[in-house]
């Protein structure tokens, strides 16, 4: 069985839109250079290429990359139970949740660990003004109370379940 939207009878004409179609043409490719260059030749390359930049601290990579890219930032590197996350993440493709939300949950990780950090360093931080709290009340009043009322409400959830299990 044909697959109608493969039929260029039955698709609409979207010539109307303007720029519809601005790549169909091949001659007009600006890639084309690019696309038809081997992995191994320097075909086109006016230029010496620069020496890659050293790994002086561990660089997670994709696993779709053979190595690390040219550059890379060396100034936060995997460390402590986020790391451990970060690493697990690394495990799994680019185009899997298994990659990308362990990610997410290692950087509200490391949010705990930088202030358990902090505090061991004798310095209390300023959580409000690090997660621009001021900026928020000031322009969503609303979002901020909602926050309040339910982290209000959590805690008053958690002395209520914890006052029974004792008295139990």
């Amino acid at each position: 069985m044909e697959n109608a939207d493969n039929d260029q009878s039955t698709s609409p004409d979207m010539s109307h839109i303007k720029g519809w179609g601005i790549d169909a043409d091949p001659k007009n490719d600006p890639t084309y250079p690019m696309r038809n260059r081997s992995e191994g030749g320097d075909q086109g390359y006016h230029w010496q290429r620069p020496p890659l930049q050293e790994k002086t601290v561990e660089v997670l990579h994709s696993i779709e990359r053979p190595n690390v890219t040219a550059v890379f930032g060396t100034s936060v590197p995997p460390t402590g139970l986020s790391g451990w996350i970060r690493r697990c993440a690394f495990k799994y493709s680019e185009g899997s949740f298994g990659h990308w939300l362990p990610l997410l949950l290692a950087d509200r990780v490391n949010e705990v660990e930088g202030v358990i950090d902090d505090l061991s360093h004798g310095n209390l931080p300023n959580i409000c003004a690090e997660r621009g709290m001021k900026a928020q009340w000031k322009h969503d009043q609303r979002a901020v109370m909602n926050k309040v009322t339910l982290g209000l409400g959590l805690l008053a959830a958690a002395v209520v379940v914890g006052g029974r299990s004792r008295n139990r």
